[in-house]
C-alpha cells in the first residue's frame, strides 16, 4: 500500500488539461460505474463529514473519500481518499485527497462551462475565489489559450487581488471587482460561485440575462432560479433529487447524458442554464488511479493482518 501525500501529488506536474481530460473521460464512463449517494454527518454546526464510496468498474478500481469540513481549520474542506484493486480487495493508496478535489472540482466546474455556456461566452462572474474557484480558471485559460474575457470578482477580503494576480501575466484577461453579488451576476455570460454557505438566495430573478450559464459548486444561494431557468443539468440525478424545487425544474438530465449525446445541451444563446455539479466520488477515484499509477517509486507500506481467521486466543 502507498501512502501518497498532498506535496507528493502537487509535484507531480499534472497540467489543468490533463485535469479536463481524466474528467470528461470519466463521464463517457459513467454508465459503468456504482455510485451511490454521498452519506453526510453533521455533528456539530458548521462541522461535516462526507463519505463518498464508489466502484469503477471499467478500471477494476473501488474507493471511498471522505471529506470534512472544520470552519476555523485552513483550508476549513480536507479530504482523504482509500483506492483499492476491485479485482482482489488489495488495498493499493491512501491519498490526500485535497488537491485532488480542488483540481477535479475546478475541472467539472470548467467541462460545464465549454459544455453548456454560449460559444462566444467572454464575461465570467467569481465569487467564492479559494482554491476551487483559482482551479477552474486555470483550467479555462489552459482550454481558450486565446479567448479575451473579462473576469468580475466578488470582492471578498484580499482573495480578489490574490486572484488578479495570480493570473496577471495573462493579458487575455481582464479584470473587474464587484462590490455585490447583484453586480457581478448582471452582464456576466458565466457566473461560478465556489462560496460554500449562503443563508439566502443572493440575486433577483432579473439579475439573471437571457443565455447565461450558473455553475454553484456548492450549490448553496439560487434556489430562485430553479423555477425560472429553462435547463437544469447536474453530475448525478440521486445527488440532486432530494432539492427542494427538484420537481419544479422545467427541464432536468444529466451532464453525462449530454455527454453521450441522449440529451440536447444548449440549444439556443437565450436559454438559461444551470449546471449543478454536486461532486461525485468516480471523478476522486479516477484522478487517485491516474495519480497511483504515476507515482512511480513512492514507499510502499504493509498492512499486516493477523493470518489467522481466529486470532484472539
Amino acid at each position: 500500500m502507498k501512502v501518497i501525500d498532498f506535496e507528493t501529488i502537487r509535484n507531480m506536474g499534472i497540467t489543468p488539461l490533463q485535469c479536463y481530460e481524466w474528467v470528461s473521460d470519466m463521464l463517457t464512463k459513467k454508465n459503468e460505474t456504482i455510485l451511490p449517494a454521498k452519506i453526510s454527518m453533521k455533528p456539530m454546526n458548521g462541522v461535516f463529514y462526507n463519505v463518498m464510496p464508489t466502484v469503477l468498474l471499467d478500471d477494476k478500481r473501488v474507493g471511498v473519500k471522505v471529506v470534512t469540513r472544520y470552519p476555523e481549520r485552513n483550508p476549513s474542506l480536507e479530504s482523504e481518499i482509500l483506492l483499492y484493486n476491485l479485482e482482489n480487495g488489495e488495498l493499493l493508496a491512501i491519498l490526500d485527497g485535497t488537491y485532488i478535489t480542488a483540481m477535479r472540482t475546478g475541472a467539472v466546474a470548467a467541462h460545464s462551462i465549454k459544455l453548456l455556456a454560449k460559444k462566444d461566452f467572454k464575461t465570467l462572474g467569481f465569487m467564492g475565489l479559494g482554491n476551487t474557484a483559482r482551479a477552474t480558471m486555470k483550467i479555462l485559460e489552459a482550454l481558450f489559450p486565446d479567448r479575451e474575457m473579462t473576469i468580475k470578482l466578488l470582492k471578498y477580503k484580499n482573495q480578489h487581488e490574490q486572484f488578479k494576480d495570480i493570473f496577471s501575466s495573462n493579458k487575455n484577461l481582464k479584470f473587474e471587482i464587484c462590490d455585490t453579488c447583484q453586480q457581478l451576476v448582471k452582464g456576466s455570460d458565466v457566473i461560478v460561485s465556489a462560496v460554500t454557505v449562503f443563508e439566502d438566495d443572493v440575486c433577483e430573478d432579473e439579475c439573471f440575462d437571457e443565455g447565461c450559464l450558473l455553475v454553484p459548486i456548492h450549490t448553496r444561494g439560487f434556489t430562485n432560479c430553479d423555477l425560472f431557468f429553462d435547463k437544469i443539468f447536474a453530475d448525478d440525478v440521486n445527488h440532486v433529487k432530494g432539492f427542494k424545487n427538484f420537481d419544479k425544474f422545467k427541464s432536468f438530465a444529466e451532464v453525462a447524458d449530454v455527454v453521450s449525446g441522449k440529451v440536447p445541451g444548449r440549444e439556443s444563446d437565450t436559454e438559461r442554464i444551470i449546471a449543478y455539479n454536486i461532486g461525485i466520488a468516480i471523478h476522486d477515484m479516477y484522478y487517485a488511479d491516474k495519480i497511483y499509477e504515476m507515482s512511480g517509486k513512492t514507499p510502499e507500506i504493509t498492512l499486516n493482518p493477523p493470518k489467522d481467521q481466529f486470532w484472539i486466543k
